[in-house]
Formats: C-alpha cells, sequence, structure tokens
C-alpha cells in the first residue's frame, strides 16, 4: 500500500471535477484528479456532447426544409452521423483529456476511489491520498432503472447505448418523457426507426409550462414518433429476440430495443460515504459554499448532480469553480464571502438555472416556468411572431413566456420554445441573474429582424 499527500483530491474526473481540479491547481494548491473510467466524463463520453452531435444533423435538415431554394436530401446519412458523433467523443480516448490535467498541474490518478475516513481516499484499494486542504465529490449520477417485472430479460439501452450505438434500430421503444426521452427519440426516429414513446403524462418535459411539451410532443409527431400518453410499462418480455412491452392502456408493442429514460439519481453508492456517517446512495447536501453538512471539520466538499441541486453539467461546472475558491481562500486563511451572488456561494442553483431541450423545437428556459403562490408574480405569454422569426423559417411557430415579480419589476423566470430559441437563452440568463429592471430592459432595443425581437413584444404586452 502506498501513500501519497496533496492538498486537495478530487474524486470524479467528468467536466465538473476537471473544473474543481483546475482552479484548485490554478490557486496553488498539489491537486489529484481520481477517475475510474475516462477522464472528461459521462458528458463528454456518453450524454451532452454525442447526443447533440446527433441532433444537430436533423434539426439542420428540419431547417432547410423550412426554407424554399434550399436544395436538400430527403434523409439523413446515419454512417456520416455516426462518425461525426465520434470524431467529437473522440472514440473513447481520453488522452486529450489527460494532457490538458497534467498541462494544468493536476496529478491524475486511474482506479475506484473510497473515502477510507476524514481527508482520506483509497484508489482501488491499495493507493491512500490524504488530502490536507480538501476532498472534493464529484462522481456525478447514474441512471435511475425502474423495477419492471422482465425488465432484466428483454434488449434495452440506457442513455449511454443511446447516444453510443452506431447502427439504428428498425424499432425503438423509450420509456419516459423527460430531456433524455424526446431528445433521443427524435434523433432516432430522424435516423430512421420507428419510434414509440411511452410517458405517463399527457404530454412529455412535465416540469416546463404545457406549452413546451405540447410543441414537443407536435414536433415529435411530425417526425413519425408514436406518443403514448397517459401510459406506462406494467411488464416485458424477450420473443424472438425483440422485446415485447405491455403498456397500462393493454397495448403491446414490439421493439428490436427499449431506451429506458426514467432519470437519474446521484451515484454515491460505492463512495465509501459510511466511513464518515453519510449514507451511501443519497445525495450530499451541500451548503452553497459547496461544503458537505452533516460532517466534522471543513474538508468535504461536491459539485454537480452528485449533490442533486441543479443536475446539469453548466450548473455542476459552476458549483466547482466556487467550491475551488472557497478551498483556496481557506488555505490561504482568507475570510469567506458567502452572501448571495458572491464568488464564494453557488446562489444561481437556486433562482437562474439555465436549461435547453435540444429537440425540435427546442425549449430553453431560466428561472421559474410558472408563478409561485403566494409571491407577486405575473406570466406574460405571448407568440413568437415576429420579423427576424418569419425570416428564420417559413410557417415559423413559437412561444415566449417571462415571469414577472411586479413590486419588483424584475424577471425571475423566461422560457421560450421555437426552432432556435436556445441562443436566446442567455439574454434571459443575464436579465434574470441580474434583475436588471423592467423599465431599464425597455432600452436593451432589439436588433432587427432578428427573433430577439421578442423581447420588445413581451415588454410591450406586459406594459411598458
Amino acid at each position: 500500500m502506498t501513500e501519497e499527500t496533496y492538498d486537495v483530491v478530487v474524486i470524479g474526473g467528468g467536466p465538473v471535477g476537471e473544473n474543481a481540479a483546475g482552479r484548485a491547481a490554478a490557486g496553488g494548491l498539489k491537486t489529484a484528479l481520481v477517475d475510474h473510467e475516462r477522464f472528461g466524463g459521462e458528458c463528454s463520453y456518453w450524454a451532452c456532447i454525442p447526443s447533440k452531435a446527433l441532433l444537430r444533423p436533423g434539426n439542420a435538415l428540419a431547417a432547410a426544409r423550412r426554407l424554399p431554394g434550399v436544395p436538400v436530401g430527403e434523409r439523413l446519412d446515419p454512417a456520416a452521423v455516426f462518425e461525426r458523433r465520434d470524431y467529437f467523443t473522440g472514440k473513447g480516448d481520453d488522452n486529450g483529456q489527460v494532457e490538458w490535467a497534467h498541462g494544468a498541474g493536476i496529478e491524475t490518478v486511474r482506479g475506484h476511489a473510497r473515502i477510507t475516513g476524514p481527508r482520506e481516499v483509497t484508489v482501488d484499494g491499495e493507493r491512500v491520498l490524504h488530502a490536507t486542504r480538501a476532498v472534493v465529490v464529484c462522481t456525478g449520477s447514474v441512471p435511475r432503472t425502474p423495477d419492471i417485472p422482465g425488465l432484466a430479460d428483454v434488449p434495452t439501452w440506457g442513455s449511454r447505448e443511446a447516444t453510443s450505438a452506431s447502427e439504428v434500430p428498425a424499432r425503438l421503444a423509450v420509456l419516459g418523457g423527460g430531456v433524455v426521452g424526446v431528445e433521443m427519440a427524435q434523433a432516432w426516429a430522424r435516423l430512421g426507426a420507428q419510434v414509440d414513446l411511452i410517458i405517463s403524462g399527457s404530454r412529455p418535459l412535465p416540469r416546463y409550462p404545457d406549452f413546451a411539451g405540447d410543441a414537443v410532443i407536435e414536433g415529435l409527431r411530425a417526425d413519425g414518433v408514436r406518443v403514448h400518453t397517459e401510459s406506462g410499462l406494467v411488464r416485458a418480455s424477450e420473443v424472438d429476440g425483440a422485446a415485447r412491452l405491455e403498456l397500462t392502456d393493454g397495448q403491446a408493442l414490439d421493439a428490436d430495443r427499449l431506451l429506458v429514460a426514467t432519470g437519474r439519481r446521484p451515484a454515491t453508492d460505492d463512495l465509501g460515504l459510511e466511513a464518515i456517517g453519510l449514507e451511501a446512495g443519497a445525495a450530499l447536501t451541500v451548503a452553497d459554499t459547496g461544503q458537505v453538512s452533516d460532517v466534522d471539520g471543513e474538508w468535504l466538499y461536491a459539485a454537480g448532480d452528485v449533490t442533486g441541486r441543479a443536475p446539469l453539467t453548466h450548473q455542476g461546472k459552476y458549483a466547482a469553480r466556487v467550491v475551488a475558491d472557497v478551498v483556496v481562500a481557506r488555505a490561504e486563511g482568507k475570510p469567506l464571502d458567502t452572501s448571495p451572488w458572491s464568488p464564494q456561494a453557488s446562489t444561481a442553483d437556486h433562482y437562474a438555472v439555465p436549461q435547453v431541450v435540444f429537440t425540435d423545437p427546442e425549449v430553453a428556459s431560466v428561472g421559474l416556468a410558472g408563478p409561485e403562490d403566494g409571491k407577486p408574480h405575473r406570466v406574460v405569454d405571448i407568440d413568437i411572431a415576429v420579423a427576424g422569426s418569419s425570416l428564420h423559417a417559413d410557417g415559423y411557430t413559437g412561444k415566449a413566456r417571462i415571469v414577472v415579480d411586479t413590486e419588483r419589476e424584475v424577471l425571475v423566470g423566461v422560457t421560450f420554445v421555437g426552432q432556435d430559441v436556445a441562443d436566446l437563452l442567455h439574454a434571459a440568463t443575464i436579465a434574470v441573474v441580474a434583475e436588471v429592471p423592467l423599465r431599464r430592459l425597455w432600452h436593451a432595443v432589439p436588433a432587427f429582424p432578428t427573433i430577439s425581437e421578442v423581447w420588445l413584444r413581451l415588454l410591450e404586452t406586459y406594459g411598458l
């Protein structure tokens, strides 16, 4: 057994862990980054990057078809789509990520890490890493698998298989109407699969305004996806190498693959949390500084999906930067400023979490999706019908919503639905984070003719 000492040990080498380790090292702390799979993590090889690479060609083809005079083909070339996706994922080769880490002054350690005591991490049972300042947990999340009879006996995909497969199944069933479910249903339908989407409610994306789910379900059906609403999977069985799926409404479907997209949970099952009095499998509860609650001493931190706060890559990276700044400040003996919106508090997790669903139409949102009970909130909904959208695509349809705190007259939530609305989102995020008064925002004149003209229409509808 070998023993080594670092200032900071980061468990989890995905984008969140890389941000924590990189910022700690830049702050002068000797830092180790541990991962048991690939440096670069879930987002780089199995989630954000490959899923968007699969979706983008189909979105571009659909956009071209909405304009006259643009020569387009009838369908995508799956082999070319897969080749481009593999380029962005490096076919699973993480040498580039390792080289970046070494260039940033970070020691990379391959192996399975477990916390074996305060400030102590043991890798593969034989390499003990002591952390003089902090252990930072950035292990992300893993799929949540429902307990359905026969599910283990049929050919299934998880999100990893759905983003890394290189053959188009003739028949794909998708269980779950969240972001992964709708994105992958549309991506594979456009690649040539017959897709059945099984959702429990009347529309997908239940956390968004109703008009978002309605628009996405219409887009899916336009691509030939058969959407089974108010449904669910009762039982699965293997029939001639395929999955026979019995739904709650009595229907039976046959699929060559079943994508199970029923959510994720924090990856803390085998992290050694019991050694420090925490529950394995549970989310790590943290303060806005990222420090884990219910642990003695200022040494254990966490960021990203593992905390359950805002399970998105960009929010995890943001929280990781906050954690690193806190650890560096404490190492230097500097007082912390943990007031809201300070560099040492991940305040945005509570008020301004931006997210894009990269379907066609896209859904882009930040802050509240609707009013909160008992709060002075007013909702303004309008169609995205401006000169910029009309020029952007023939027959452009879209919706926009703002949620306004009427006492302060600032935005607390914005949602856009439509083709290419993701590019509107950062302006909305800035407005929410900065609490820009609407009467000042009215002076931010949108360029003509762009889809951003919708901002003026929203403020006019509000009454300005």
